[in-house]
């Protein structure tokens, strides 16, 4: 990140530069977006939930070029963009110029209203665009890329590679979901001359200061952890946003209006993924997507929690530092990051600090940390438990608020579990760890008799409530039957590795 701050923060939109000029500090991308005249993005839910508002990012890839990523435009402080480069709807194609993903979703009968239409075509073209969609060398000439996209034989691929989890953000009311996984199967690659897969080459822009201040209202965007740190010193009462999949929330439904934002979503410090021979630490401002990425299934447990994390649209923006950050008891990282043993980083302007998770939260939405500490990392503990699973129970499979989460992560030897850690989200004030479940584990035979004597134990663990999601007593139902869930799925792997 540059230390040198623009005058007049302004965003590249659809290849032209437009100036934040007197903007409101609180203003999302979405709203700015529309009161300039592009009004292809939409408001459906404020929240993150619809898709309607999806816009195209430009983030780094790994290779020093860029990714276009899809994002909620409803949920982005406009001000964050500062510097940086988005493609809305009317960036993909135009009426007498289609964009291939416009054109397909025309053909295949994919808009009723078209209120939804323009954030699937972002979502959509964040996919057509993904490098590694069609499995081979994009330098390959696109015939040839063609003939040799895998055929994947499950639900959720298309023959072209399309991977459907990336409209899971999108929802749509009137039309229908097949024609517009119809569109989405039938889609090409991009061509060699495509203006948007040649951006794909180029750096993506680095992230700037930033310090806007408007009516009385301030957004900064440091230029270093150091400098963050000392802000939050001289400022504790300032609010600290990275991916702001929370507080946009706030903004947009509840009218939150804070008079000093601090943006720690680019900081490099807290953007780093690294691995030793103690431990794996990922940086709490990395976006949870990346970090699925940059793991690749090397901590099976947080595998099986980024697909049922929100959507890939908040996933693209949201981080452990604020899912952690928040909270909130029915947080779906911190169940797991649990089971795992993970630690937090916490640092201020007089050093760091490692906190153990398991004594991390205080109260409801309260935690150790300091008003002018930060969360920097996670770090999670090698070697890993051999046995683990993520259970999430809620009303969707994908893109929903959990009512109970459940992360598992026991050791087994000779049929006998010597090490057991359980961690549990929506059934107190807290993300709490199952002790009394774990030590109704240790040192017992992993059969039916110990996991329906721990179940009975790990359903009366915590104090869950009655809410608009689900009762107390479903809550308890759900921890009861967990356990048994987990076991079975253990003695089916356990015999299929045998075949």
């Amino acid at each position: 990140m540059t230390d040198i701050a623009v005058t007049v923060p302004a965003v590249t939109v659809n290849g032209q530069s437009r100036p934040l000029d007197r903007v409101a500090t609180h203003a999302t991308a979405l709203d700015w977006l529309r009161e300039t005249g592009l009004s292809g993005s939409k408001e459906g839910c404020a929240e993150g939930e619809c898709g309607a508002c999806a816009m195209l990012l430009a983030t780094p890839d790994a290779a020093g070029g860029t990714t276009w990523t899809p994002v909620n435009a409803c949920l982005v402080p406009v001000y964050a963009l500062d510097g940086q480069e988005i493609v809305t709807a009317e960036g993909l194609g135009t009426v007498d110029d289609l964009h291939p993903v416009q054109e397909k979703l025309a053909e295949a009968g994919g808009s009723q209203c078209g209120y939804c239409t323009p954030g699937f075509a972002c979502s959509m073209a964040g996919e057509y665009y993904r490098a590694d969609r069609n499995g081979v060398d994009r330098a390959v000439p696109r015939a040839d890329a063609a003939e040799a996209c895998p055929v994947h034989d499950d639900a959720e691929h298309g023959p072209n590679g399309f991977d459907l989890h990336a409209l899971s953000g999108n929802l749509c009311r009137c039309t229908g979901y097949r024609p517009i996984r119809d569109a989405a199967y039938t889609l090409g690659f991009p061509e060699a001359d495509d203006p948007l897969q040649q951006r794909l080459a180029e750096p993506a822009p680095v992230a700037i200061a930033t310090d806007a201040v408007v009516d009385g209202a301030r957004f900064l965007r440091p230029a270093s952890l150091a400098e963050a740190l000392q802000v939050l010193r001289e400022e504790p009462t300032a609010l600290v946003v990275a991916g702001s999949t929370d507080w946009g929330v706030e903004v947009n439904i509840r009218g939150s209006r804070a008079p000093f934002v601090v943006a720690i979503d680019q900081l490099e410090e807290l953007r780093a993924l690294t691995e030793t021979d103690e431990y794996v630490e990922i940086g709490a401002a990395l976006p949870l997507s990346e970090v699925e990425r940059r793991l690749d299934g090397r901590i099976p447990l947080l595998a099986q929690l980024f697909p049922q994390f929100a959507s890939r649209l908040i996933r693209n923006r949201g981080t452990f530092g604020g899912n952690l950050g928040t909270g909130s008891p029915i947080g779906d990282t911190p169940p797991a990051l649990l089971a795992l043993g993970a630690r937090l980083v916490l640092a201020s302007a007089d050093g760091e600090r490692e906190v153990d998770l398991a004594e991390y939260f205080t109260g409801y939405r309260q935690s150790v940390r300091a008003k002018d500490e930060l969360i920097t990392a996670v770090r999670i503990p090698l070697p890993l438990a051999k046995t683990t699973a993520f259970h999430k129970i809620a009303k969707r499979r994908f893109d929903d608020i959990s009512s109970v989460a459940i992360g598992f992560a026991l050791d087994i030897d000779g049929g006998v579990v010597t090490a057991a850690r359980i961690g549990l989200g929506g059934v107190a004030a807290t993300p709490i760890r199952a002790y009394a479940t774990e030590q109704a584990l240790i040192g017992r035979p992993w059969d039916l008799t110990t996991v329906k004597a721990a179940s009975a134990v790990l359903r009366g663990e915590g104090t869950p409530m009655s809410d608009h999601r689900a009762s107390s007593d479903y809550r308890s139902h759900m921890l009861g039957t967990a356990l048994l869930k987990f076991y079975s799925q253990t003695v089916i792997a356990s015999k299929e590795v045998s075949a």
